[in-house]
């Protein structure tokens, strides 16, 4: 086993048990932090992949401000006890747990048949794909109404959220 193949294990296993924390986690705190440490290793299987844009942007974008905004929102409703989060129920708990087994049962026969005819020839990106370059000439020539429609959508979200704020103090 490489060096390579052991990283991407570890961080495979991270990754898996920082989503189950994230579902788990009785404290809403908990879950958005667990989710923070997924976000940061998938960054860093990113990094590992070559692709260094895109890790940089889920580092700044998801980790850092989807997760503040996440935890505003958590602060901001002051969800309280736990104790008052959840109805323990043996049917409703039952009836999750079926569900859950036949979505797993579905994404897994759906994820083993195309890798039982997997080829073991490798495709190959287009020369500078992925790379800040390549990135930001196609996003302020070709996207650049795109681009400005989000950014003044995510401008409105911020003073909505602000003026949100204002109304309950």
């Amino acid at each position: 086993m490489t060096l390579t193949t052991f990283a991407f294990l570890v961080m495979a296993v991270v990754l898996v048990l920082s989503a189950w924390g994230v579902v788990v986690a009785k404290s809403p705190v908990r879950s958005a932090l667990s989710l923070v440490v997924n976000f940061f290793v998938l960054a860093f299987l990113y990094f590992g992949m070559n692709y260094d844009l895109l890790g940089i942007s889920q580092i700044l974008v998801y980790t850092g401000l989807i997760m503040m905004l996440f935890l505003f929102c958590i602060l901001l409703l002051n969800l309280g006890a736990p104790d008052t989060l959840f109805e323990p129920s043996l049917i409703k708990r039952s009836l999750a747990w079926f569900v859950g087994g036949v979505l797993v049962l579905a994404v897994s026969s759906q994820v083993i048949g195309p890798m039982a005819t997997w080829s073991t020839s490798t495709p190959t990106a287009p020369e500078g794909f992925g790379q800040a370059a390549s990135v930001g000439q196609s996003l302020f020539t070709g996207w650049v109404y795109g681009f400005e429609i989000a950014s003044v959508l995510l401008l409105v979200g911020i003073v909505g959220s602000i003026l949100v704020a204002k109304r309950r103090d």
